[in-house]
């Protein structure tokens, strides 16, 4: 009993941890329609930052800074948002494809420099043996994932919270009228670029928050863990579960993230030994299927995206309208 108490706390976990990437992916191009391709390169940006700013000495490389992790935490959200700025101010005026180009060109770089700039990361060994918070005053390990588990929800909940403030406020009706009609929305005074880019670096750095707990729950992180394949899952999570929709955010990750781990056990429980090598492809292929079938039976997601309209009375027959004065 214990050891399924333990997996299903693990795979919360994670699945918890994704959701917060995929809700800040949803801020970028649910609410805004700006196509990020570059998403690990955030997530690591807030993964690598937290570990270097708390993580222990290092003779060989950059680190040591033994920082408190609340501390360390913050320092690798702003890492990503500085990241983010950088980028942003780069490429958020590009359109659609070119962006989607750009920003993806942005993870590759990340990437590559992750797996190169061992006296920065560690090279393709990654960096380890990250301390993680109150580990050593719980002692127990499975009490410790309980916990952790529940302090991923805290901050799920928190972003949450977060978001659905910012997307109801008048703000939040600024980044759907950036998304649908820019020129619209300049024409009534407002900067398109800015809106844009005060959406991007936000997404990032919740982003780069995933990243953070990321690494803090493996306490270890690696070139291996930025792969094209976790932008790949995170976009999935977003079309699954209904773009423009928070809860389908959050819904979408449990349903993909679910899929992912169960095609994997599944796999690996029928296929014979000489096809366990292929296995992973297989799972890219079924996660791919779930897409396409979802986008067949539901194309705007299990939650879809709902706009709250205004409806006003028709006036009765002669009498005068409200906006004019004049009769109808």
């Amino acid at each position: 009993m214990i050891g399924i108490i333990s997996y299903l706390a693990f795979f919360l976990t994670i699945a918890l941890i994704l959701a917060i990437a995929v809700l800040g992916l949803n801020l970028q191009w649910g609410h805004t329609g700006l196509f990020n391709g570059g998403i690990v390169a955030f997530f690591g940006a807030g993964a690598y930052g937290m570990v270097l700013l708390g993580g222990p000495d290092r003779v060989d490389g950059l680190g040591g800074f033994s920082l408190s992790y609340p501390l360390a935490l913050l320092g690798g959200i702003a890492l990503s948002g500085l990241l983010a700025l950088i980028v942003g101010l780069a490429t958020t005026r590009l359109r659609h494809d070119y962006l989607a180009i750009a920003t993806f060109g942005v993870a590759i770089a990340m990437e590559s420099l992750m797996r190169n700039a061992t006296w920065l990361t560690g090279g393709a060994t990654g960096l380890r043996g990250f301390e993680r918070p109150l580990e050593a005053f719980v002692g127990n390990a499975f009490a410790y994932n309980l916990l952790f588990m529940f302090f991923v929800l805290l901050c799920v909940s928190l972003v949450y919270l977060f978001l659905e403030t910012l997307v109801h406020s008048p703000f939040g009706r600024l980044l759907r009228a950036v998304r649908e009609n820019e020129r619209a929305a300049r024409s009534l005074g407002k900067s398109p670029a800015a809106v844009r880019l005060t959406a991007f670096v936000i997404g990032a750095m919740l982003m780069g928050l995933s990243g953070a707990l990321y690494a803090t729950f493996y306490a270890f992180i690696s070139p291996q863990d930025l792969a094209p394949i976790l932008t790949f899952q995170i976009w999935a999570m977003l079309i699954v579960g209904g773009s423009g929709n928070n809860k389908g955010a959050v819904v979408g990750t449990l349903v993909v993230w679910g899929a992912w781990v169960g095609s994997g056990w599944l796999l690996t429980a029928i296929a014979p030994t000489h096809l366990q090598l292929y296995t992973g492809s297989i799972q890219y292929i079924l996660v791919g299927s779930i897409i396409v079938f979802s986008l067949l039976w539901r194309p705007r997601g299990l939650l879809p995206e709902k706009l709250s309209t205004h409806s006003y009375p028709l006036p009765e027959p002669g009498a005068p309208n409200q906006q004019t004065g004049s009769a109808s």
